[in-house]
């Protein structure tokens, strides 16, 4: 394969499922603890037949086990910043594959809670090495103008998970009393590992990782398979140069301590990079997004005293809309740009939070019910614009090649982190503050616009090599966002680099 059909085969046999993987798992035990199978096997976390301080001390430990796969997700993707450039981006998503099959194996097969958890701590690092590593994986293949749209399916393929797990919930929600339905829900993405480690060695390493392998003729055949061109074209050729140099100029640091790097600043402004990356991964989640797709039956059920049957359909038809709607974010995100797709995105959901503390603070009111389910359908329109996909891409986009993974690893460790959080939380603050917890999303959410016009540069049509030189031009922070700005896209540092070597050809022929 090559060009268009080689990068397909990435999107569709490693993004796809990799990202299913994430969002089918993060999702699926939340609309299983209402399961009469599964409240016998764990009475330790039933809060349906319990009620006072055993509820919400039960309420706390269903929060612990759905947030263990988070935690194990932050374990798995800080390990991408030793292993992620010493591996390689295939090798290790291969491990993270292996790992969560592993994960997998021992979820379905747990008698008691604590086997329980283990296997979904372990499910949790090989999701969370795939998800630190995917978006670098095709950062880095992907050409300038098509990055966004590649990269941003991620945010796809993570909804498509989280529909996908409410309707095989409600599925077997009607043979509940039997073990097998809750086992079998959760061993059905294992499929998805299978896949992604089958066709990993089949598909192109990343030629910018190859380059800092020092393996430049592999490289120059992977980016001219990945571009559909020549290998000695002048194309592939300048695009080369351009690794090449940009690397060049840190190589004495190749080997130096990540963290040392990360946290200074100098010409490449790395702290303040940072910095990015990693608030931009803390107001994703913390702008409302897992709460929704963890615990949306629950709220369902519980906040707005549906019927199980019903809330899981609601539940399941939410999540399947919120899949829909990442088209929307898949078609503009290289149109209108990452800075004004967060800012729409991150407004949107503050307006959305804001509805559903006040619909929520109305207690038994069926009107009120019906806002809120419509609030709810409304911000999961809203989440996919920016920061169900942007997410995963800008913080490879800003990071310098030597550090791209380090990079990505803590930003997407941080979203694990904050992850765990509301996972852990909300089961007890949806008892106890009720539509209260809403307003900390409120406000939250409210913040992303005037963060990202401020101090977040536009990364649209711009090669990753570009975007270290705006951020090494730039006097200041202050300045970043201004420069971006002001620095026309007119040529891009592949067309440079065409033109020294055409210089080069016509210097030599000169000579001859």
């Amino acid at each position: 394969m090559k060009g268009p059909a080689l990068r397909y085969a990435q999107i569709f046999l490693v993004s796809l499922p990799s990202f299913v993987l994430f969002g089918y798992n993060q999702s699926g035990v939340g609309g299983l603890d209402d399961f009469t199978s599964w409240i016998r096997q764990f009475p330790q976390i039933d809060t349906v037949n319990t009620t006072g301080a055993q509820e919400s001390h039960n309420a706390t430990g269903q929060g612990a086990v759905v947030a263990s796969y988070t935690l194990g997700a932050l374990i798995g993707a800080l390990s991408c910043t030793v292993v992620g450039d010493v591996l390689g981006r295939r090798r290790t998503i291969f491990v993270g594959a292996l790992i969560a099959l592993i994960g997998q194996a021992l979820e379905c097969t747990a008698f008691a809670l604590s086997h329980f958890v283990v296997g979904r701590v372990i499910l949790g690092v090989g999701v969370g090495m795939l998800s630190a590593t995917v978006p670098v994986w095709q950062s880095e293949c992907s050409p300038a103008a098509q990055r966004g749209r590649n990269v941003v399916l991620t945010g796809m393929f993570i909804a498509l998970g989280f529909a996908l797990t409410q309707w095989v919930n409600f599925g077997f929600y009607h043979m509940q009393s039997a073990s097998a339905a809750w086992r079998v829900s959760l061993a059905i993405p294992s499929v998805f590992s299978f896949v992604v480690m089958g066709s990993i060695f089949f598909l192109p390493e990343s030629p910018r990782w190859l380059v800092m392998a020092n393996r430049s003729d592999e490289a120059q055949r992977t980016l001219a398979a990945l571009r559909g061109d020549d290998p000695n074209s002048l194309e592939v050729l300048a695009e080369l140069r351009a690794f090449e140099v940009s690397l060049e100029e840190t190589a004495a640091h190749r080997h130096s301590l990540k963290l040392r790097d990360i946290f200074t600043m100098g010409e490449e402004k790395l702290l303040y990079r940072f910095l990015l990356c990693i608030v931009l991964q803390f107001f994703q989640q913390m702008s409302g997004g897992t709460l929704i797709s963890v615990y949306i039956p629950t709220i369902f059920e519980t906040d707005l005293g549906l019927g199980a049957d019903l809330s899981k359909i609601l539940a399941a038809c939410a999540l399947t809309w919120k899949f829909l709607c990442c088209f929307v974010g898949f078609a503009i995100i290289d149109r209108m740009g990452r800075r004004a797709a967060f800012m729409v995105s991150g407004g949107g959901m503050s307006l959305c939070m804001l509805a559903l503390a006040v619909s929520n603070s109305f207690a038994n009111n069926h009107t009120a019910s019906i806002v809120s389910a419509f609030f709810i359908f409304l911000y999961n329109l809203f989440l996919p614009v920016g920061f169900l996909g942007a997410n995963f891409l800008y913080p490879a986009e800003v990071a310098p090649a030597r550090l791209r993974v380090a990079m990505q690893s803590f930003a997407i460790a941080n979203q694990w982190l904050w992850m765990f959080v509301v996972a852990m939380i909300t089961p007890v603050a949806v008892t106890d503050i009720g539509y209260r917890y809403y307003i900390v999303y409120t406000v939250i959410a409210g913040v992303i616009p005037p963060a990202i016009y401020f101090f977040y540069p536009e990364t649209k049509n711009r090669s990753l090599e570009e975007l270290d030189e705006i951020f090494r031009e730039s006097r200041s922070i202050f300045e970043v966002v201004v420069w971006s700005r002001r620095k026309p896209v007119r040529e891009s540092v592949v067309e440079r680099y065409i033109e020294k070597i055409e210089g080069e050809k016509a210097g030599v022929e000169e000579i001859e």
